[in-house]
């Protein structure tokens, strides 16, 4: 029969006990304070990742001073993305309720085709006919499908209201990695212990490759996104598309979850087509299938090849991202989970012993 066991032995495991529960509520309670900042924080070390190359580069040719490169990284970064989100997010709240309320009032009106939309080929007898019809009686085309609308305006409402705490979200982030970046010395090295202590002497190849997937991915799928996006914001304005800021966040969203733009851009080339005039609408065209077909180049260019992260990883961390966070976690899910999914497979590919 076991001995029991002394009273200062039961004294210690209850101490012990009390020390684990407040290292629990302590963890906890911090959580829970810094979850409404959790992905203001990890975009901002996503943006502060990808621009390190650029930042040690800067601060190098700026003497060594790190603070003043920062700075002027943060505020270049305010001017190049802010600035034109926040000119681009009036065209989208303008245009979503306005949407909204012709979808609600059912007076939304379609411009008629043109006739010489009759002589294109294959399809001009076909869409001349339904475009007609929607432009002089598009409530009866509608009617069966009133109620997917209406809630379909109801969250064009909500999404480009979310537009603007999206914008301060990313203001804040971009400061806070400005900051970061302004103290990369010590945060580097404070990376680099966490990750050893997680995972010994391997933490340090680990975090190489963290960075690594951080700059490749944000690269290669959210700016391309941004980059595409804005260049279709351009040609929509120019050609005189209604409703152009919506379309160039509809650009946005399926280029981040890596589906092809084309199935934004081809219905407005249509359009152009209808209501521009010949050269303008072909310059048009041309320049919208440049805009679609851009990934393919840029892609291979800025995402390199370090990380080969499956789509269906990034298009799972994007629209988780968003569900979890709006339209900011669209950009942080789809890097953090290709991350992890870099990390993981690290990990089980990792030699046995080694």
């Amino acid at each position: 029969m076991p001995p029991f066991p002394s009273a200062n032995a039961s004294k210690d495991s209850i101490e012990h006990l009390i020390r684990i529960g407040a290292v629990l509520l302590l963890i906890v309670t911090c959580g829970m304070i810094m979850s409404p900042f959790i992905m203001i924080i990890l975009w901002s070390l996503i943006i502060s990742i990808s621009l390190g190359p650029v930042f040690q580069k800067l601060t190098r040719m700026l003497g060594g001073r790190g603070k003043t490169a920062a700075s002027l990284l943060g505020a270049t970064g305010l001017a190049l993305v802010i600035v034109p989100t926040v000119l681009l997010s009036e065209s989208i709240a303008v245009g979503a309720k306005a949407l909204s309320q012709a979808l609600e009032a059912g007076v939304l009106v379609i411009p008629p085709p043109e006739n010489s939309v009759r002589d294109w080929p294959v399809i001009g007898e076909w869409l001349h006919n339904l475009w007609m019809q929607a432009s002089t009686n598009l409530i009866a085309i509608l009617q069966p499908y009133s109620a997917e609308i209406k809630s379909m305006a109801s969250s064009l409402l909500k999404a480009a209201a979310g537009v603007g705490g999206a914008i301060l979200q990313f203001t804040l982030a971009i400061v806070i990695a400005a900051a970061m970046l302004a103290n990369a010395e010590g945060g580097v090295t404070m990376m680099r212990k966490l990750f050893i202590r997680l995972a010994g002497e391997k933490g340090v190849d680990y975090i190489n490759l963290a960075g690594k997937t951080v700059r490749s991915v944000a690269a290669g799928v959210v700016g391309v996104a941004i980059i595409q996006a804005l260049a279709s914001a351009i040609g929509f304005a120019l050609i005189g598309v209604p409703y152009a800021g919506l379309w160039a966040l509809a650009v946005l969203l399926l280029a981040i979850i890596q589906v092809p733009v084309f199935v934004v851009i081809a219905p407005i080339i249509v359009y152009a087509y209808g209501h521009s005039d010949a050269v303008p609408a072909l310059v048009f065209a041309i320049y919208m299938i440049l805009v679609g077909a851009s990934d393919n180049i840029l892609k291979p260019i800025l995402m390199g090849r370090d990380a080969q992260v499956p789509v269906l990883i990034i298009l799972m961390g994007a629209i988780g991202g968003m569900l979890l966070s709006g339209i900011i976690g669209l950009f942080v899910g789809a890097v953090v989970l290709a991350l992890g999914y870099e990390l993981f497979i690290a990990w089980v590919n990792e030699p046995e012993g080694a």
